[in-house]
């Protein structure tokens, strides 16, 4: 990779250079939160690149001053030109930063802890070309949720190295979750809650615990979010295998078939779709769920003159012609996430003789063997039948995951992502063909900013927008590997792996915090960012739904005739 003095230029007075000089790496140790308010003096000029977003691909120069995005045009000239730090984007993409919408990052989990913390996993982020993570705080049953909010906000604050959000896990139904999630939701910037339909007797709700929870984020204005496994065929096949004597990783995908995720995802759209509430598939892992959301999404199609007075005659729509204005269609308020994982590699590893090896794979819902998914996948998120891409980052070493060296249900589950998640989709989606660079821009950043509110602040290149920004190199390569990541973990399940589109720089919130290889960047740069409740790209759906689609009795004259007589006792 070309190194950053090969296409960077900078301006500066010679007292802004010695002040700003990019800093190595600090050792963890070091770790002192950067002041924010030097994050705004810093002026930037990117030239000569192409400016693309979800809709449009512009050649265009970019001004960024106070962190925000001040102009987009062709041969911008902003002045004065002391201490201006221009980056040279020919022959380069400039891109939205990345927003990975599924992280957990040192996560209490499974008797360990998950190895990327706030720190090692966002600056691992940012050189992968993600300027924004959005994380999950998880209580456990009977506990509070507000707490647990808390706790997670804690840990990230002093640790972040670029922006970041996050989801609240439902784990249990009472009155006082309800009232936690109303509080999250208008005072702590919160529009996602995620619910688990696997890990019995852990995090895993029942049926009516869902409904009531969807109910609730309908009411708020939020996101519902499931984990789509069927929880309770999970806990029997695992006593299966284990009683057949599997005690490997293959018993994890072995217990968990993709037919249990199916299941689960349709039962979850069903539930939601009955109160109305949009609906976030997380991490889609298999051919079989991906067809469920994909049917959901296109399940009829829209409203034409020769169905609209059927339809218009079963609910309450007081004309044909108002159904007509409303465009409605039928199908389902549901999104679905595939990850870096189940997009860049599969299941067969599960059956690999090195223990160590299989294990690492190990992750729920698991990798799925039929080697041919990661293209079909691929495929539906190219076509928005799939809509987003996030990683599920959780990274275990291979010591940690050797706490089920004796039984695959006490493997640790989790796999890394956040850095390569990037290159991997570029590779697979757009140097194979199957996506342009609108599309790759859409699933890895602006799709995500409009399902939860944060755009156009974040995933596009506009005036007014924030400066999370990336020059990204489509014809560089490089090959991942553990040896050569900033993640924290000592496995990487992409290694090998030559992934054409390479990002040289990273501008978080206006600052170029990394740049051909090497970091400018501190603990704590990054800052939270609240997310109001009813997104218009999800709910405006929601609303019109609500006024078309609106079942009402039939008007017919009331029954007069005979009323049989109640029996006084059971036959």
């Amino acid at each position: 990779m070309a190194q950053g003095n090969n296409y960077r230029r900078m301006i500066f007075t010679w007292s802004f250079e010695k002040a700003h000089r990019a800093l190595p790496p600090q050792p963890r140790a070091d770790r002192a939160p950067m002041p924010h308010h030097s994050l705004a003096k810093q002026r930037l000029l990117i030239k000569g690149g192409k400016v693309v977003n979800d809709d449009l691909s512009v050649m265009a120069d970019v001004y960024v001053e106070d962190g925000v995005v001040q102009q987009v045009g062709p041969n911008l000239n902003p002045e004065p030109l002391t201490g201006l730090v221009v980056l040279d984007a020919t022959n380069k993409l400039v891109i939205p930063g990345g927003i990975d919408t599924h992280t957990h990052m040192q996560f209490p989990f499974m008797g360990s802890r998950s190895k990327d913390d706030f720190y090692t996993g966002t600056k691992a982020a940012i050189a992968g070309g993600t300027t924004m993570i959005i994380d999950f705080a998880i209580p456990q049953k009977g506990c509070s949720l507000i707490e647990a909010f808390d706790t997670w906000k804690s840990w990230a604050d002093p640790q972040v190295c670029c922006d970041y959000a996050l989801h609240v896990a439902v784990t249990w139904w009472s009155d006082k979750v309800k009232e936690e999630m109303k509080s999250l939701v208008q005072n702590k910037g919160v529009n996602s809650f995620k619910m688990f339909m696997a890990y019995k007797d852990v995090y895993m709700v029942n049926d009516e615990e869902l409904y009531a929870a969807f109910s609730s984020c309908k009411e708020l204005g939020a996101v519902a979010q499931v984990h789509a496994e069927n929880g309770e065929l999970i806990a029997q096949g695992a006593k299966k295998m284990l009683a057949m004597g599997i005690t490997g990783p293959e018993g994890h995908e072995l217990c968990r078939p993709e037919e249990v995720e199916a299941e689960a995802t349709q039962r979850a759209i069903t539930i939601a779709n009955a109160v109305n509430c949009p609906l976030y598939i997380v991490h889609v892992m298999s051919k079989s769920a991906a067809k469920v959301i994909s049917r959901a999404r296109r399940q009829a199609t829209p409203l034409s003159k020769g169905n609209l007075q059927t339809v218009a005659a079963c609910y309450s729509c007081v004309s044909v012609s108002n159904f007509s204005a409303a465009k409605y269609t039928t199908g389902k308020v549901v999104y679905g996430e595939p990850i870096a994982a189940s997009l860049g590699t599969d299941g067969t590893n599960y059956w690999n003789k090195d223990w160590a090896h299989a294990a690492a794979y190990v992750m729920g819902p698991p990798l799925r063997p039929d080697p041919s998914t990661p293209g079909f996948l691929m495929n539906l998120l190219a076509n928005d039948d799939l809509s987003v891409t996030g990683t599920d980052n959780c990274t275990f070493d291979i010591c940690q995951k050797a706490l089920g060296k004796d039984d695959f249900t006490k493997i640790p589950n989790g796999v890394n992502g956040v850095e390569d998640r990037m290159s991997v989709i570029w590779e697979k989606g757009v140097y194979s063909g199957k996506m342009d660079e609108n599309r790759f821009v859409a699933v890895t950043s602006t799709n995500a900013a409009k399902i939860f509110n944060l755009y156009p602040k974040k995933g596009r290149i506009a005036v007014g927008s924030d400066a999370d920004i990336v020059i990204w190199d489509p014809k560089a390569t490089r090959t991942i590997s553990a040896k050569t990541h900033h993640q924290a973990n000592n496995f990487n399940i992409f290694e090998g792996m030559v992934c054409h589109g390479v990002p040289v720089a990273t501008v978080s919130r206006g600052k170029v915090v990394y740049e051909g290889g090497a970091f400018n960047v501190t603990a704590g740069e990054g800052k939270y960012v609240s997310r109001p409740p009813f997104p218009p790209y999800v709910y405006e759906r929601v609303r019109q739904r609500e006024q078309v689609c609106q079942p009402v009795p039939v008007k017919r004259a009331p029954y007069t005739d005979v009323v049989s007589e109640t029996s006084a006792t059971p036959n």
